[in-house]
């Protein structure tokens, strides 16, 4: 997409350590624009996800807007943050960052509903953790599935498979309710679940690289993600780690590398096989769904990105210095 216009998103997310990955992914993607950041509990809490939301976008000075989001699921008790996975803080070990950013006073379903509603057809939603912000802009302003250009969601699975039960993913299963309005709202779709997303993965020599080629950011992904490795390695006995929602973003900027087939999508909201996503619906629209990927090709090109971070963080304070001369500030 050489001299393309940048492609608008925002990002409603959990960070979490592969939301680091992602977030930070983003940013030095010369072809999108993350005009916002938005927060959701999951891998840590609400509270916790703002804070960490608010640090990524710090660290990269970036302008992205962050609006704090759902501190608990839309009809059900929250399950615990998922510490054992990214760390009591969300970022492995490292300690709780002090950003000196604050959040946008909006709600995330107001942020959500505004932005789009004030670029109609030219935002994509790429939703990394459970949908609880997306089901609150939708009651919010029903006529965000007609402004938001497309949704995007990293989660669930088209076979019965699971990462937090035998046959749910975590973001689903945190709001299953949540997502199953989303799935049946009135807007484009693409689900990019464990179906590809455990099929591309990282070792820790990748993140050696990119601490060597972006010594702030990619050293700051190579920190946390040590103790990512460290569950994977005990639950698959390889220290390696999917790239769930980095592959989120790749299907909005290298839909290419991915094989897509459309059918309906519900959930499972009660009973034994709770958060599991099913095929078919009746008086769905179709969802797209990532069923194959070139996990080779997307790794490497996560990796060409992500290896660039530190420049675009350079460049965003050139400009930024360029225009405080112009304005004389």
């Amino acid at each position: 997409m050489p001299g393309a216009t940048p492609q608008k998103i925002i990002i409603d997310t959990d960070p979490g350590i592969d939301d680091a990955m992602a977030v930070h992914q983003a940013f030095a993607d010369p072809r999108l624009e993350v005009i916002g950041l938005t927060t959701i509990f999951g891998n840590v809490t609400a509270t916790r996800a703002t804070r960490n939301a608010l640090h990524l976008a710090e660290m990269a000075g970036h302008p992205a807007v962050i609006a704090g989001g759902a501190p608990v699921p839309l009809r059900r008790a929250p399950e615990p943050a998922a510490d054992f996975v990214h760390g009591p803080e969300g970022f492995g070990s490292l300690p709780a960052p002090a950003p000196d950013r604050s959040a946008d006073p909006r709600s995330a379903a107001r942020y959500l509903c505004e932005s789009c509603a004030a670029a109609p057809g030219e935002i994509i939603i790429c939703a990394v953790g459970p949908l609880t912000n997306l089901a609150a802009a939708l009651a919010h302003d029903p006529s965000i599935a007609s402004h938001a250009r497309r949704v995007v969601v990293m989660g669930g699975s088209a076979a019965r498979h699971g990462n937090v039960t035998d046959c749910a993913e975590a973001n689903i299963w945190n709001d299953p309710d949540a997502a199953d309005l989303v799935f049946a709202a009135d807007w484009d779709v693409t689900m990019v679940g464990l179906d590809v997303t455990e099929k591309t993965r990282c070792n820790p020599q990748d993140f050696a690289t990119l601490a060597a080629r972006s010594p702030d950011i990619g050293g700051f992904l190579q920190a946390a993600t040590e103790f990512y490795f460290d569950f994977h390695e005990a639950k698959l006995g390889e220290r390696v780690c999917f790239m769930h929602d980095p592959s989120a973003i790749l299907a909005i900027t290298d839909p290419h590398l991915f094989g897509f087939e459309t059918m309906p999508i519900s959930v499972i909201c009660d009973g034994s096989e709770i958060g599991r996503t099913v095929t078919g619906g009746e008086g769905r629209r179709d969802v797209s769904v990532a069923m194959r990927v070139d996990s080779q090709a997307a790794r490497a090109r996560f990796m060409e990105v992500v290896a660039a971070a530190d420049d675009h963080v350079a460049a965003r304070q050139r400009n930024g210095n360029a225009q405080d001369t112009m304005t004389g500030g």
